[in-house]
């Protein structure tokens, strides 16, 4: 359904994979963040999962062209990734986002693991992002060293595993409080028994369907509420 684009990226230029709605009508817009894994085929169907929906959704790039399906690597991607070109990637991708004519202009972001924590920090990055996603994030905030306080006015979901401590644990509890002490919304949903990653259909072993429609749901709920 989509195709890989380019987009300016503070000077330089990014890639990342393109889905439009059927017959290129007008929608809100959504960046895709992937796994530690890359751009891999289930970040892309997501993309397109959302393009049917109804949204413009781009998946960026962050690893310019490198993908693993071995975990050792992935590892070694995710602990290499520049924060500084991540946050470059991200935002350039709320500008072309917002800027194309298929879009209502508001900008949402959802993201998957290492992503979903790069998907609650894109707001912080971006005015255009107004609403975020994060699936089970995972990498510690100190990485990123967000400046919750450009989350006034804006929302964030956060969907939490069991097997990561669900929303009790640190990290999510340290994002919540730092995004309503800015004056944003933050809303977390446990998933009982799931395991980390339930929302990837394209891995058996932890796939969750009805954690995963829920999720979903909810997550589109989300966006269509506060991009339309």
């Amino acid at each position: 359904m989509g195709e890989m684009v380019s987009y300016p990226s503070n000077g330089g230029t990014s890639e990342g994979y393109l889905a439009l709605p059927t017959g290129n009508a007008t929608g809100p817009a959504v960046i895709v963040i992937q796994e530690w894994w890359g751009l891999v085929p289930h970040i892309t169907a997501v993309a397109d999962r959302f393009a049917e929906a109804g949204f413009v959704a781009l998946a960026p790039d962050l690893y310019h062209g490198v993908s693993t399906t071995e975990p050792d690597r992935a590892g070694k991607l995710i602990l290499g990734l520049a924060m500084d070109q991540a946050a470059r990637d991200i935002a350039g991708a709320a500008d072309y986002l917002a800027k194309r004519p298929e879009t209502t202009g508001k900008v949402g972001c959802v993201g998957f693991s290492a992503g979903g924590s790069l998907a609650l920090w894109s707001a912080t990055l971006s005015d255009h992002i107004v609403a975020t996603a994060g699936f089970y994030p995972v990498l510690p905030w100190e990485r990123m060293r967000p400046d919750w306080a450009d989350y006034a006015g804006k929302a964030a979901v956060i969907h939490c595993s069991a097997e990561d401590g669900t929303s009790a644990a640190d990290g999510v509890q340290a994002a919540r409080q730092a995004i309503e002490a800015a004056g944003g919304e933050c809303t977390l949903h446990d998933y009982p028994g799931s395991s980390h990653a339930f929302f990837n259909d394209d891995r058996p072993e932890v796939y969750d369907q009805p954690a995963a429609a829920s999720a979903w749901a909810r997550t589109v709920e989300l966006f269509r509420t506060r991009l339309g």
